[in-house]
């Protein structure tokens, strides 16, 4: 049964609450998956327990059992208000959206709903008038609905929900503590009413179960159906030891079949990658279904432009451009431009007579960036966006 149904839930799951040294993290460069340079854990494990959580890994450090034992870290709010207090800071927070909800531990798991941290901390970023885009799996960000829409009119809000598939039934085995897909997918449908962008994480689709043809449509077209601004793509990783051991107890007791053709695709990558071949088969299969669906892949140029410093807008759109390119089986030299200049000081209008001089800057991505410095968008870009 969804944990969401327990009511005696918050009375079993092991809770061990924590004094943190910080909180807020800031990225070395704006993720553009998110449009992001600062995220925060407020809490660490998680109990929805996903069978592939990446986080399980042992590379993130989380003590206990993952998947049960969740860390609170009790004084997170104070720490926030300290973190976010200008005067403490020797320079400008950079802009951009303030991402809530981490790697290892959804901020809307069932201990939100004791502690309130994440509630508390969307009250700190109104009042410090920062964008705000939240990734969840769960319906409890509804709770939250009434600060979402001030900080709406204030500013802006993405609220993003993760799918591995629209299936509901292949969804309480791999997502086990986590409302169903159509219930997810219920909730965008909420938010969508209430005039805020909300986007879709496909990711991670599960080989050979939810990234066949038909159930990457089906997952699109219910997603179109609920109006969706976005649908961001990904594999499925699998690192060796404890995330892969785990998911690979459960398909051996699932899907045994299969064993053979997951060993087939993950050789021990140290990232937990797939293999190339595999990669790129379920990538072209997604591309041409949103195309189908006119469904952008990346968030859209309109919920991002007004927000960016000139050169986080470029380097967004340049990793854009490099998925793009990449997604038709071509080489790309964008996405080196694009960490190129996610490491320069200066703003890039100052430097528009010096461009050819930053790494991985040739002649036509010369002509891009300076189309983005003068009219805020780029006609290569919206070509490629459109298909």
């Amino acid at each position: 049964m969804n944990i969401y149904r327990k009511k005696e839930f918050l009375e079993k799951v092991p809770i061990k609450e924590v004094t943190a040294k910080s909180i807020l993290r800031k990225y070395k460069k704006i993720e553009s998956w998110f449009l992001t340079c600062y995220g925060m854990n407020l809490y660490r494990g998680c109990a929805h327990n996903c069978v592939y959580c990446d986080g399980r890994s042992e590379k993130y450090q989380v003590d206990g059992e993952f998947g049960e034992d969740v860390i609170v870290k009790i004084n997170a709010i104070d720490l926030l208000r300290r973190e976010f207090n200008l005067k403490r800071k020797r320079a400008p927070f950079k802009q951009g959206y303030i991402g809530v909800g981490g790697g290892v531990g959804d901020s809307y798991q069932p201990v939100e709903e004791k502690y309130e941290l994440t509630r508390k901390t969307l009250h700190i970023l109104y009042e410090k008038k920062f964008p705000v885009h939240v990734l969840t799996k769960s319906t409890l960000v509804k709770r939250d609905i009434d600060i979402f829409k001030k900080i709406n009119e204030q500013n802006r809000v993405i609220v993003s929900m993760s799918f591995s598939s629209a299936d509901d039934k292949i969804s309480s085995v791999f997502e086990p503590g986590v409302p169903s897909p159509s219930e997810r997918l219920e909730t965008l449908r909420f938010f969508k009413k209430q005039g805020i962008a909300c986007g879709m994480y496909l990711m991670p689709v599960i080989p050979f179960i939810t990234d066949t043809p038909k159930q990457i449509e089906s997952t699109v077209k219910k997603a179109k159906e609920a109006g969706i601004d976005f649908i961001i793509f990904s594999g499925m990783t699998l690192k060796d030891g404890r995330q892969k051991d785990y998911f690979m107890d459960v398909l051996h007791k699932i899907y045994p079949d299969l064993v053979v053709d997951y060993h087939n695709i993950y050789k021990g990558n140290k990232w937990g990658s797939p293999t190339v071949e595999y990669h790129s088969s379920i990538y072209k299969t997604f591309n041409i279904i949103s195309r189908k669906y006119n469904i952008p892949q990346r968030i859209p140029l309109s919920l991002y432009r007004d927000i960016l410093s000139e050169n986080d807008l470029v380097v967004v759109m340049l990793e854009h451009i490099d998925y793009f390119m990449k997604m038709q089986g071509k080489k790309s030299p964008y996405g080196y431009a694009a960490y190129s200049i996610s490491q320069l000081k200066e703003p890039l209008s100052n430097m528009k007579t010096n461009l050819r001089n930053i790494g991985g800057v040739g002649s036509f991505t010369e002509k891009i960036i300076l189309e983005i410095l003068e009219t805020g968008s780029s006609s290569y870009y919206e070509k490629l966006l459109s298909g």
